[in-house]
């Protein structure tokens, strides 16, 4: 960890954040595809469509219409993506409540913080806001859940040193 503060963790807020959250949520999905094969970058690469956008952004506003504070953003100073420039340095999206269901326990469907925030302690602080606000729901299973792929290195152990544990395997077909 560096000695740098680390950027406000607040709630989304859809009236100043959509372009950030975009910029973040797109770095996320091509930090995603470039972890695997040639395939699979493309095939993440090539769903970031102004359509997808605007589905997901709209997704996004109902769940924070659901449940407000599902969404947490950290402000950033123009921390870089992939390929175009975040102003967020990082994000946390549970799902609202009323997915709880889905699996039973409270869901982290994203977490990301750009590269120059790596190390901060900043997705600490998203974690712990997702953690806090999960708490608060209504859950069948005092559970948080999230999907991290096997060759992330640096993501599962950061969740381990958070004291998650595997529980169950995903898998997944074409349709």
């Amino acid at each position: 960890m560096t000695d740098e503060p680390s950027p406000a963790v607040r709630p989304y807020d859809p009236s100043r954040d959509v372009d950030g959250l975009w910029a973040a949520k797109r770095a996320f999905e091509l930090g995603l595809g470039a972890a695997g094969d040639d395939g699979k970058e493309a095939a993440y690469a090539g769903k970031l469509t102004p359509s997808y956008r605007e589905d997901w952004l709209d997704w996004v506003r109902r769940c924070v219409d659901d449940d407000a504070g599902c969404v947490l953003v950290a402000e950033g100073d123009g921390a870089e993506g992939p390929d175009e420039t975040a102003p967020l340095a990082g994000y946390a999206f549970l799902l609202p409540e009323r997915l709880d269901f889905v699996w039973d326990a409270a869901v982290l469907n994203e977490l990301w913080v750009a590269p120059p925030h790596r190390g901060t302690g900043l997705a600490d602080e998203l974690l712990e806001g997702a953690l806090a606000h999960a708490r608060g729901q209504a859950l069948p299973l005092d559970r948080l859940l999230l999907d991290v792929d096997t060759a992330n290195g640096r993501a599962r152990a950061f969740y381990d040193r958070h004291g998650f544990e595997p529980w169950g395997d995903l898998v997944a077909r074409e349709l």
